[in-house]
């Protein structure tokens, strides 16, 4: 009789991963994309979820905010230069839909931030209105239940398919998926099956709207390739059916970090957010400024770089260029990292280039310029399908939590958090193929 020698903990590990890499649905989550496979949920302490929980009315109130300021822009009963950034390059229809009074107090019901694990905390590098990731991260979420039981993991096993159900008075939705957005659709078709009630994924191209509530998944800025699903965000500007997110493109950008350090806004902000959430915020988004060339009187200069023009940005050091430059919105290349160059990251050529990109289209696509935050250093186990043992990576961690707002009571629940850990070597924090994809857990 053969004996079997008992399991050992790098065995269970190998066990874990492999189960979770072999129920990989066919044609997997993302088309064309893999990732590194962990047998771990990524743990955070019980802080840090408590900070998650509490984030996402937070950022609730925050977009809200964000729509307020710009409607009384618009209308002036605060200063037009406000709506003249966030105008910039956007067709004037999208714009007087957006406006509707159907949309009138409308935000996004499906909220997510990429998050920036520091030594301090989190920092909020943007809020995403049309994330990737919710189907990936549910899955995520029921399979590590299974393998991991004693797990506690954020959201539980079902929070991403009860939140993403909730945001619907029905329940039950059309998803629409552009082709600019492909790649995402194998997770939004899992999502759909594992769903309770009629869910259905349809080309945003193609669509032929009917009276059934519709999930946007796709970007604005690429509305005259779609026409199905423009119609079908006429439609409901006009007040026929419902749509999230709404066709409000100026919530889409990530100058709103701007304009929240902007000094001439700062009583408005804390008024309507009040002063403990103002001072939160503060905490939560990095320092962050319009490239604006405009001219800055002799006697002044730009709050906290001590230069009176952007250009001068190209003679900053290197040492000085804890810096991110990326487009605001409303761009191709505003999604996905396209246009992010990370000062310290860039050649003194490279740095110079984008400084002078951005100074160059702010007429019709202005870009953001922001502190960079470098992510802690963590050390998390994968499996290296080569050699089929347990490796530990050392590297920097985006979260991204998933909030969504109930149909019924309006308020925000945490559905799951996704962890996106990316070698140590990486500035820009991005799914790729090296990095490893896992949902949170409670640190016990």
């Amino acid at each position: 009789m053969t004996i079997e020698a008992p399991m050992t903990s790098e065995d269970e590990l190998v066990e874990k991963a492999a189960r979770i890499r072999a129920a990989l649905p066919e044609g997997g989550l993302f088309a064309e994309k893999e990732w590194r496979v962990s047998p771990e949920a990524f743990p955070l302490s019980k802080k840090e979820v408590k900070s998650l929980e509490k984030l996402g009315e937070l950022l609730h109130r925050f977009q809200k905010t964000c729509d307020l300021i710009y409607r009384r822009s618009r209308k002036g009963s605060l200063p037009g230069w406000i709506a003249d950034y966030l105008d910039r390059g956007k067709p004037q229809w999208l714009l007087d839909a957006g406006l509707s009074s159907p949309l009138t107090d409308v935000v996004p019901r499906v909220i997510r931030p990429d998050l920036i694990l520091t030594e301090s905390g989190f920092t909020a590098t943007e809020l995403d209105s049309v994330p990737g990731g919710i189907g990936l991260t549910a899955w995520l979420g029921k399979m590590y239940s299974e393998v991991t039981p004693d797990a506690s993991i954020v959201g539980g096993t079902d929070g991403l398919l009860d939140g993403f159900g909730s945001i619907f008075p029905q329940g039950e939705a059309d998803i629409l998926v552009s082709e600019e957005s492909a790649g995402y659709r194998p997770e939004m078709n899992w999502l759909a099956e594992h769903l309770d009630g009629d869910w259905q994924v349809h080309s945003a191209e193609d669509y032929e709207a009917t009276d059934r509530d519709i999930y946007r998944f796709f970007e604005l800025f690429d509305l005259e390739n779609i026409s199905g699903g423009k119609a079908a965000g006429v439609r409901a500007a006009g007040g026929d059916g419902f749509l999230t997110p709404p066709f409000k493109p100026w919530l889409e950008e990530k100058m709103w970090s701007a304009l929240f350090y902007s000094h001439p806004l700062k009583d408005v902000w804390r008024r309507e957010l009040r002063d403990a959430n103002w001072k939160r915020l503060r905490d939560l988004f990095p320092r962050s400024w319009i490239v604006d060339p405009a001219e800055v009187p002799h006697h002044a200069e730009i709050p906290e770089l001590g230069i009176q023009d952007f250009s001068e940005l190209s003679g900053f050091t290197q040492t000085e260029r804890e810096l991110v430059l990326k487009l605001s919105g409303f761009s191709e290349k505003a999604w996905g990292s396209r246009s992010v160059t990370i000062g310290q990251d860039a050649s003194g050529e490279e740095w110079s280039e984008a400084v002078e990109e951005a100074i160059d289209s702010f007429d019709v696509s202005p870009f953001v310029l922001q502190r960079f935050h470098a992510g802690k250093l963590v050390e998390h186990p994968w499996l290296n399908p080569e050699t089929g043992t347990i490796e530990y990576m050392e590297g920097r961690v985006r979260l991204c939590p998933y909030y969504f707002v109930s149909s019924d009571t309006g308020k925000v629940s945490l559905g799951g958090a996704l962890a996106t850990i990316c070698p140590a070597d990486k500035k820009v924090l991005h799914g790729m193929t090296d990095a490893i994809l896992v949902p949170c857990r409670l640190e016990t």
